[in-house]
């Protein structure tokens, strides 16, 4: 039954804290996104971070490389032929 004299004062001290961190995080912002982290990790983060501008101008010196790289390939079965 004495033990009842320290165990109250410790729960209520223990509540206080969990209480005082809980308030803590909600003014910090910690439960703002709550999704946000879920839908993170389906993305595709394959892709590095090219700004669109270089981004752009790669993509077409890739097309273009390409068509000369079919241009090439038709001419070499041609050249078999």
């Amino acid at each position: 039954m004495e033990i009842l004299y320290l165990l109250i004062p410790l729960g209520i001290l223990i509540l206080g804290i969990a209480v005082g961190a809980f308030i803590w995080a909600v003014k910090s912002g910690q439960f703002e996104d709550m999704q946000g982290p879920a839908h993170r990790i389906l993305m595709d983060d394959d892709d590095p971070l090219i700004p669109k501008n270089l981004r752009q101008s790669e993509s077409s010196k890739s097309e273009t490389d390409s068509h000369s790289q079919k241009a090439n390939n038709s001419d070499e079965k041609a050249s078999k032929l």
